[in-house]
């Protein structure tokens, strides 16, 4: 019979690791999150003007996306330990200068460098697979990615009433320099209370760095393709800058930013090839081998969870508004009500598939995602109020402990290569939320929800069909040639 996870046994070890890191992912959130629920202070006190501020919001987001699939592959080769700490100390600085900027050429590059923050998550991914046994890491990871996730709602509600206190045009920059030398100050503590392992614990590390390592052909060409998405959601964003829509960059600036997109696509086929092309001459041993699908789609899953997460919390106060004239406080009201979900969803997405398995605990909460943004897809301006409420948190439910279940998977893939899965599957919610918001900007409300019913009910397919329960043990080899087995169910 398995230990039953105490969180509040502070005695143990791995507690402490779960409770240091979850907040650690939680002050990044606050330094990167930040930036919204003080956009007003920031636009009234510069005089920005509407599309100044979504440009900045949209770089807010920007540099996640790349980061991610970085900050993924440093964290298996580095170590969570002092990767966290690199990136809340180096955030919380760059956070400090965005907030004493004086011209808004400094705002926008100083908020589009800030954005790797953002990829804080992955490498709490790691360190949590390495303190928690296969029976537990469903909950452990959904503690750790609901509350830090929080964070956004902390800085919510914390951030703007620093700004008032300290009174005057620059109470913005207060706030926003106090979170982030906080932020700092957890990360020196974070790197001296932590450790990449328990005690005797071997941190197993990829063979070569720079892209994934695949096991098969087939699998080499599928890692090719899947990268092709996250270049695209790019190239959406410099799209959404171009003068076809807001007008912020130039034409010639907006080819360059294709261009360069398209070069790098092209270099990391070439890293992916240079790590994996030997397995075309001598295959590699069933024993050592993974399937990539399993990670494809996980990426895909997440590309729904997370990206329906922050596509609807972006503009579900608008569409309350807008569609049924509710107030403006009330609306913002029930639209904050999607962070606290995430303090008991995501974690009970977790502890859900430790005790009922991956595989079909995602099969429920996908068909309650595709189920619930169906519904909303028929949505008029004649139904209740409280239906269409109702059904937003339903659908929000189901989302958040969809994120739950999909990360309580992502770490029994392959363990070596646990930050750069987490990194690339991290990175995919991005790319949803890009999706999503953009099908926003083009179409109603009501056929933006039916827009994500759609895709929740073929990536439900893609589940059903093709993912595969993680069973038995995952195979390592230690330095000295040793084989690990590691339990995975």
């Amino acid at each position: 019979m398995s230990e039953k996870l105490n969180i509040f046994d502070l005695n143990k070890p791995n507690i402490r690791i779960l409770h240091y890191t979850w907040f650690a992912f939680f002050m990044t959130f606050v330094v990167w999150l930040g930036l919204g629920p003080l956009m007003p202070f920031i636009k009234e006190t510069l005089g920005l003007t509407d599309q100044q501020a979504k440009v900045l919001l949209i770089l807010n987001v920007a540099m996640t996306i790349p980061a991610r699939i970085v900050v993924g592959m440093l964290v298996d080769k580095l170590g969570p330990r002092i990767m966290y700490t690199a990136i809340l100390v180096l955030g919380g600085l760059i956070s400090i200068a965005f907030s004493w900027s004086s011209s808004y050429e400094q705002l926008a590059i100083m908020r589009f460098l800030s954005g790797f923050i953002g990829a804080g998550f992955v490498v709490g991914i790691r360190m949590i697979s390495e303190w928690f046994p296969a029976r537990q890491t469903g909950l452990a990871q959904g503690i750790y990615g609901g509350w830090g996730n929080f964070g956004s709602a902390g800085a919510a509600m914390t951030l703007p009433f620093i700004a008032v206190s300290m009174g005057g045009s620059d109470g913005w920059r207060y706030a926003i320099t106090l979170a982030s030398s906080a932020a700092i100050i957890y990360g020196l503590v974070y790197y001296f209370i932590v450790s990449n392992t328990p005690k005797g614990s071997t941190y197993f590390k990829p063979k070569k760095s720079g892209a994934m390592e695949v096991t098969s052909a087939g699998d080499l060409v599928l890692y090719i393709l899947m990268n092709i998405p996250l270049y695209l959601a790019l190239g959406v964003l410099a799209w959404k800058l171009s003068p076809e829509n807001m007008g912020m960059i130039d034409l010639v600036t907006t080819y360059l930013i294709y261009v360069s997109l398209a070069a790098v696509y092209i270099i990391q086929i070439w890293k992916i090839w240079h790590v994996n092309s030997h397995i075309l001459k001598k295959p590699v041993p069933d024993m050592h081998r993974y399937q990539f699908k399993q990670v494809a789609i996980l990426d895909w899953a997440y590309l729904v969870t997370f990206g329906t997460e922050l596509a609807v919390v972006s503009m579900l106060a608008m569409f309350y508004v807008s569609w049924f004239e509710m107030a403006k406080v009330t609306a913002a009201l029930l639209a904050g009500i999607y962070p606290f979900i995430n303090l008991v969803a995501r974690p009970g997405g977790g502890w859900i598939s430790d005790k009922i398995g991956r595989k079909l605990t995602l099969i429920i909460v996908f068909a309650g995602i595709t189920a619930s943004f169906l519904v909303l897809g028929l949505v008029d301006k004649s139904w209740p109020v409280w239906l269409v409420v109702g059904a937003t948190i339903i659908g929000g439910i189901f989302s958040k402990a969809g994120s739950g279940a999909v990360y309580a998977m992502v770490p029994l893939v392959q363990r070596r290569m646990t930050g750069q899965i987490a990194g690339m599957v991290g990175a995919f919610g991005n790319v949803g939320a890009v999706i999503f918001l953009t099908v926003n900007s083009l179409v109603d409300y009501d056929q933006f929800f039916l827009f994500i019913g759609i895709v929740a009910g073929l990536v439900f397919a893609l589940i059903l069909f093709f993912l595969e329960e993680p069973k038995g043990h995952m195979i390592e080899t230690l330095p000295d040639g040793t084989v690990q087995m590691i339990e995975v169910s």
